[in-house]
C-alpha cells in the first residue's frame, strides 16, 4: 500500500471519525408532539366552570370527548386558546366576562305559550322556574335550549342566553390526543 493511498484513507477516516461526532450521543431523539392546529381532530378532558368555580361540563371522570376544531363544538376563543398546544399538555384559561359565549342579550328571553312548548319542547308538562327545556330549530336538524325564568297560566318565559354568557369563565383541559 502506498503512503498516498494510506493518506486517503486517513483522510476519509478523519472525516468519519468529525461526521460520527457530530450526532447527538445518548438516547435517540423523541418524535416531535402532534400540536393543536386549525382544523384539528381532539381528544380531551375539559372542564368548564363559571366565577363560581361550578362545572358546566367536566369529562375528567368520564370519558375524554371527542371534537374538531372549527366546528362550533367549542366556543371560538376557547378553540384559539388551545391553538399550538402539544399532545400531553394540560393548561387552564381563564376568560373575560362575554369572552368565551358573548354578552347576555335581553333579546334571548322571549315568553313563549305553553300550547307551543306543550307541542315542541321536551318536556312533559309540570314546567317549573330553573327547568331546562330543549326545541327543534326550525329546520328540524338540530336543537336549542331554554331555561325557564318566569310560569304563568298562558307563557312560559324562557332565557335562551348561554349560562355563562356575560360571566368569566375558567377552562381546564388535558389534551389526551392531537390528529
Amino acid at each position: 500500500m502506498s503512503f498516498s493511498t494510506i493518506e486517503a484513507f486517513g483522510r476519509r477516516a478523519g472525516c468519519l471519525v468529525k461526521s460520527l461526532a457530530s450526532l447527538p450521543s445518548g438516547p435517540a431523539a423523541e418524535p416531535p408532539l402532534n400540536r393543536v392546529t386549525p382544523g384539528s381532530f381532539l381528544t380531551l378532558h375539559y372542564r368548564l366552570s363559571g366565577p363560581d368555580g361550578e362545572a358546566v361540563v367536566d369529562t375528567f371522570a368520564g370519558q375524554p370527548a371527542t371534537l374538531s376544531l372549527g366546528t362550533g363544538d367549542l366556543a371560538p376563543a376557547i378553540e384559539a386558546r388551545l391553538v399550538g398546544m402539544a399532545e400531553g399538555e394540560s393548561a387552564t384559561f381563564e376568560l373575560a366576562p362575554g369572552e368565551a359565549f358573548g354578552e347576555r342579550s335581553p333579546d334571548l328571553v322571549q315568553r313563549v305559550g305553553r300550547a307551543m312548548v306543550e307541542r315542541l319542547g321536551d318536556g312533559a308538562g309540570g314546567y317549573q322556574v330553573g327547568d331546562v327545556v330543549r326545541f327543534p330549530t326550525p329546520d328540524g336538524g338540530g336543537g336549542y335550549a331554554g331555561v325557564i325564568r318566569e310560569v304563568d297560566d298562558e307563557t312560559l318565559t324562557f332565557d335562551f342566553n348561554h349560562p355563562l354568557a356575560g360571566r368569566p369563565v375558567r377552562f381546564d383541559v388535558q389534551l389526551i390526543g392531537v390528529l
